[in-house]
């Protein structure tokens, strides 16, 4: 198809200026016009390797063939009737499949919604009605969502609090581990027995929420030993675990969930993003017991786990196992790895690459300096742009470059994407 000349980046930009609200925020001031795999073309027709995955979306890989052939066999049956109105099984398989998947020697029950925010607003409902308690710990740089309780949860101001006003009651936040910036694991700790003894009763605690591996806070990952102790914790006091999957999921560390590298079961697990390949959907899966403490339309939506979305989701797991993906998951992690720390050795402005498998970033702090980071970070994301890759920023800082790229990229793709990353920075440190 011959491309219209009159639609380019710059005049769809001006629409959108006048039309979208403000607040929606934009990375790239790129319009895409298709994608296949980790490759995106835009409305120009210019190609860009794409290393930020749709925010780690597409972990399958843009419009792969199996979910695409899959959800179109289902738009030609239903696409919606409301599950709490008239059923459909693509939602019940879903839900034993992921109960499969999800650690833990015990019966489990799933929900499905359409956002991760959702996903999370739920799972501290379910856990609110089966401990009959209401507040709620999670943790310094977390992420959990836009919406009011995510929002209270979330564990960084600016951008996602400023300006919105109180949020939800009953949130306190402790610290998490991070040795870059001077948090120990023991003083972690503290701060959770802290909030126990300063702020709220343990008895007065439904819920704990954590990511295994923060994603907006910058690709720290949660200690071991952490995440055990914060089990052995919740255990003693009766608080549920909520293990926060939304962006660490779907094999984005070279396990289904990332919490598996630690051994740790949770009590209840959050999950979105990649888990349909693209589709909105989201799910709270957890202990039966738990799961089922909500009465009868207590938990729902009129678009939750639309039948498209279910059969997507399917689809995906069966990209999993046909492809093995897992398996190249673990051997991009140790590509990106050796990659970025080759990056880093010879480029003093990288303090840390850090990371779990293929979830994987690099901090930028120049001189001791997180905030003239900030600064070289932006730069960088433009700059890799300019030259044809798609990257994305996060951290408390805005100082840390995650890789998200899709776990099916060829290895020729993820090479050229590094090395358009390192001759971006050597373009900007010049």
């Amino acid at each position: 198809m011959k491309r219209d000349a009159s639609v380019t980046n710059a005049a769809l930009m001006a629409r959108r200026r006048a039309a979208i609200a403000r607040g929606v925020g934009q990375v790239h001031e790129i319009f895409v016009d298709h994608a296949r795999d980790c490759e995106v073309w835009d409305v120009e027709g210019r190609r860009y390797v794409d290393f930020a995955g749709g925010i780690a979306v597409v972990n399958t890989g843009h419009c792969q063939p199996k979910v695409v052939a899959a959800v179109a066999q289902q738009l030609q049956r239903v696409t919606h009737t409301c599950f709490q109105l008239l059923a459909y099984e693509p939602y019940v398989a879903l839900a034993e499949r992921l109960a499969a998947l999800v650690p833990g020697d015990f019966a489990k029950k799933a929900m499905f919604l359409s956002t991760g925010a959702e996903a999370v607003e739920n799972a501290i409902k379910i856990a609110r009605a089966h401990t009959r308690r209401h507040a709620v710990i999670s943790f310094g740089g977390g992420f959990h969502g836009r919406t009011m309780m995510a929002m209270a949860l979330t564990g960084k101001v600016s951008p996602y609090k400023a300006g919105f006003g109180p949020t939800a009651a009953g949130v306190f936040h402790a610290l998490f581990p991070n040795t870059l910036h001077g948090v120990s694991t023991a003083q972690a700790l503290d701060s959770v027995e802290h909030i126990l003894k300063s702020d709220v009763a343990p008895d007065d605690v439904a819920a704990m929420i954590i990511e295994p591996v923060q994603g907006e806070g910058g690709f720290y990952v949660a200690p071991f030993e952490f995440l055990r102790e914060l089990r052995a914790l919740c255990d003693r006091h009766g608080i549920v675990l909520i293990d926060d999957e939304i962006q660490s999921g779907a094999g984005r560390t070279g396990k289904w969930l990332a919490i598996e590298h630690s051994g740790v079961v949770p009590d209840l697990v959050t999950m979105a993003k990649s888990m349909a390949g693209g589709f909105p959907i989201s799910a709270v899966l957890g202990r039966s017991e738990i799961m089922d403490a909500p009465a009868p339309g207590g938990l729902g939506g009129t678009y939750a786990g639309n039948p498209l979305a279910c059969t997507a989701a399917l689809a995906v797991l069966d990209v999993f196992e046909d492809e093995r993906l897992l398996e190249r998951a673990v051997r991009l992690g140790d590509r990106l790895g050796k990659g970025l720390r080759a990056i880093a050795q010879r480029c003093r402005a990288i303090a840390e690459v850090r990371g779990l498998g293929p979830m994987i970033a690099i901090e930028l702090i120049p001189n001791g300096d997180s905030q003239a980071g900030a600064e070289l970070t932006r730069r960088l994301v433009t700059e890799a742009a300019r030259r044809g890759l798609i990257l994305i920023s996060c951290g408390t800082y805005s100082n840390t470059i995650r890789i998200m790229v899709p776990l099916t990229a060829s290895d020729a793709l993820v090479d050229e994407g590094l090395r358009i990353l390192s001759d971006s920075l050597d373009a900007i440190a010049a």
